[in-house]
Formats: structure tokens, sequence, C-alpha cells
């Protein structure tokens, strides 16, 4: 009788403490936790996101969208794209779809975007350019870059521009189709970015600073826990060249499906288009 009470006790004593630990490792929890996000958001939100491109190399592919809106004569126009990219080789294929006209007609084909270090190839591009031809333009020879021309702007090049950061704030967690992210938002410097960016980009980076109507470029980002950008939103200003007036451009880049198969052949010189391309 006495050895089953002390076996009882014991029991008892056993799970006590073991309830006990239960409780102190919920508080523990959750208090490190804690700790870690404070720490997190109290990391220098500058430094976090001039990592925020090495952290998509180390990551290797992804799919993306993107979209690029543009308000002109009073009316908004929408292009959004889809495709993949390899921050590893730098390279992407986005098919771009263009809007309709303002009377709600043509049903355009997508242009076939082959992304690569300082080159552009369209498909499908019109003006004059066989079906079955592809127009090669060189970046660095594009007043902006080409984070505006191709209708989205180069997944690499928007996360390279991060590294031009010079003020940020952490705006605070959220999530990005369902993922959950920290938010900055800041503004980045185009000749910064162009100093520190790889050297595929550099040289575009470096017209866009000269080329826009300034250097200086407003962002929002959202990271993942690993510091990868899920998205990116930049907001540029050009001149017109016909009009002469100023033109806001909001850029949005989305990225998902890390590890993503991607396979980018660029074109051969015998199928790139070498005539006259209508304006």
């Amino acid at each position: 009788m006495v050895e089953r009470q002390r076996r009882r006790r014991d029991g008892s004593v056993a799970l006590t403490a073991a309830a006990t630990g239960l409780m102190l490792c919920a508080v523990g929890c959750s208090g490190s936790g804690a700790v870690a996000e404070d720490s997190r958001a109290a990391e220098d939100p500058v430094a976090v996101l001039h990592r925020a491109a090495g952290n998509l190399v180390r990551a290797g592919t992804s799919k993306a969208r993107t979209s690029m809106e543009m308000a002109t004569g009073g009316t908004r126009v929408t292009i959004r794209g889809k495709g993949v990219y390899d921050f590893a080789d730098r390279r992407g294929r986005l098919d771009v779809l263009l809007p309709q006209d303002p009377a709600g007609t043509g049903n355009h084909r997508p242009i076939t975007e082959l992304l690569a270090p300082g080159a552009l190839y369209m498909k499908n591009r019109g003006a004059g350019v066989p079906a079955d031809k592809w127009v090669r333009v060189d970046t660095a020879t594009l007043s902006d870059g080409n984070l505006v021309t191709g209708g989205a702007t180069d997944p690499f090049a928007a996360a390279e521009l991060l590294r031009g950061t010079r003020r940020a704030t952490y705006v605070g967690k959220t999530s990005v189709a369902g993922t959950p992210v920290r938010h900055y938002r800041g503004t980045a410097d185009l000749t910064t970015a162009a100093r520190y960016a790889s050297a595929g980009n550099r040289a575009t980076l470096r017209a866009a600073a000269k080329g826009f109507a300034t250097a200086t470029v407003p962002f929002d980002a959202y990271l993942d826990d690993e510091g990868r950008i899920r998205k990116v939103r930049h907001r540029f200003s050009f001149v017109n060249g016909q009009r002469k007036d100023t033109v806001a451009v909001s850029s949005t880049t989305l990225l998902y499906d890390f590890g993503a198969a991607v396979d980018v052949r660029l074109p051969k010189a015998r199928d790139i288009f070498a005539g006259r391309i209508a304006e």
C-alpha cells in the first residue's frame, strides 16, 4: 500500500514537473521568438536591403510576375509579364502582354523577352520585324537602362537597384501571396546602385542614372525570412522625349517558387533581325 502511494506520488511529481517544464518552454519559446523578431526589426534596414540581391543569387532561380503602370494623357496603362529568372546566370524569360488600345480593341500577342547581362531580346515585337525573328537591344544604350523600355524591369536589375539604398525604414510584418514577409520602404540612388552592381548591370544602371528625371528612386520592398525579395515596387520618373513632360512609372516585380526549373537559351545570330524597325 505504501509502495503504491509512493509510486503515485512519484508519478504525480513527475507529471507536475513535466507540466511545469511545458509551461516554462511555452513562455521561453514565445519569448525567444519575440526576441528574434525584435532583433530582425532592429537590424539596420539599409544593410538588410543591400544584401537582398546576393540572397537571390544564392537562391538560384524563381518564377516572376511583373507589372508596369504608367499614366499618360489622362489614361493609366498597365503592362503585365510572367516568366522565370536564373539569378546565378543573370538570364530570364518573360512573356509581356501589352494592354488593349483606348478603344478596347486589338488582341496583341505577348512579346517574348529574353533578359541577359547588357542585352534585351524581343520576339513578336511588331513594327515591321518578321514574326520568326528576334530584336536585340544593348541595354546600356537605353536612357533608362531597360528599367522601363521593355515594359518590365529585369528582376535582377530591380534587386540590384536596392544596393543603392540610402535611406530606409522597417514598416512591419505582412504577407505576400501567403508568405510572411517584412516590409521596408525607402529610396535608392541609381548612381550608387551602379557602383556596387554586378558587371552585367553596372552600365545599364549607370545609363538609367543619367537618363531619368531624377536618380533617386522611391521603393517598397518585401523580404521573406531568408532575406529574399518576394515583392519590390519602384517608382521611376523620366522625361517624355516627345512632349518633354515628366512621366511617372510604377514597376512591380513579384518573385515566387524559388528553385523552379529555368532554361533560357539566347537566339543565334542568324535569328536576330538586322533590318530597320518602324517607328
